[in-house]
C-alpha cells in the first residue's frame, strides 16, 4: 500500500474513533448529570450501569486510538504494512479493512487461541454413490 493512501486510511480512522469517543464521553457526562435529577427511581442500578458500559466503551476507544498511532509510528518508520511479530507482509485488503493491523490474519487468529481454517465446501451429491 502506498504511503498516500495508508496515510489516508489512518487519519480517517483517527477522525472517527477520537469523534465516537468524544460522543461517548459526552454521553457519559449526560447521563451522570441526569442520575442526580429528581424523578423515577426505580432502578437505581441503572446509572451505575450505564457509567460501567461507558468507561468500558471509553477505555476500548483509547485502547483503538493507541493502535492508530502506533501505525502512523509505523508508516513514519517505513515499516507499515508488515506484521511487528513476523514482519511479514499484511495484505493490502486487510489494511482497507483495518489500518491499523499490527498482525496478519493467521496472527492475528492465532493470538486469539484460534487456527486459521481453510473453507473447503462439502462435496457434493454425485460423490456419495
Amino acid at each position: 500500500m502506498n504511503y498516500e493512501r495508508a496515510h489516508e486510511l489512518l487519519e480517517a480512522e483517527f477522525t472517527r474513533v477520537h469523534d465516537l469517543l468524544d460522543h461517548t464521553s459526552a454521553d457519559a457526562t449526560a447521563e451522570r448529570t441526569g442520575a442526580n435529577d429528581q424523578g423515577d427511581m426505580s432502578d437505581s442500578a441503572e446509572p451505575l450501569i450505564a457509567e460501567q458500559e461507558g468507561a468500558a466503551v471509553s477505555a476500548s476507544l483509547r485502547q483503538r486510538l493507541a493502535a492508530i498511532e502506533r501505525a502512523q509510528q509505523r508508516l513514519l518508520a517505513n515499516t507499515y504494512g508488515f506484521s511487528v511479530r513476523s514482519g511479514q507482509p499484511i495484505p493490502d485488503e486487510r489494511l482497507e479493512a483495518d489500518p491499523a493491523a499490527e498482525l496478519t490474519v493467521d496472527e492475528a487468529l492465532s493470538a486469539l487461541g484460534y487456527s486459521a481454517v481453510i473453507f473447503e465446501p462439502p462435496p457434493s451429491p454425485h460423490h456419495l454413490d
